[in-house]
């Protein structure tokens, strides 16, 4: 049996590619499900799924409180926030037992142009 630790991530489809921040109870699982597409949504749509950070906390209600600050963050704030732990965006998952992903995923949808 695996024992749960609540934690906030952030996951990224490359080096400054597209962010998601999300909240778990079981990290191991979670990774596993955005890297093999088994949840719709849109980490599945963007090819959000290598980890870059995260930080575990005592209960889910610290956890969803961390999560809901960083959400409220802005881009810069949370790509300085990774590159403090992992400043070459390395795929945090591999050391969690997970295979390495190839080196480009194409999302399955295509952002309209921002002008």
């Amino acid at each position: 049996m695996r024992i749960r630790q609540p934690c906030v991530y952030i996951l990224a489809s490359q080096r400054n590619g597209t962010l998601y921040i999300g909240v778990t109870s079981d990290l191991i699982a979670r990774l596993h499900q955005h890297r093999t597409s088994a949840v719709p949504g849109f980490t599945r749509d963007y090819g959000v799924n290598r980890l870059m950070w995260f930080e575990q906390h005592g209960t889910m209600d610290e956890a969803i409180l961390r999560e809901k600050r960083l959400k409220k963050w802005n881009r810069a704030w949370k790509i300085s926030m990774i590159e403090e732990l992992n400043p070459h965006w390395d795929d945090l998952a591999i050391g969690l037992g997970f295979e390495r992903l190839p080196d480009h995923v194409t999302p399955r949808v295509t952002r309209p142009n921002r002008i």
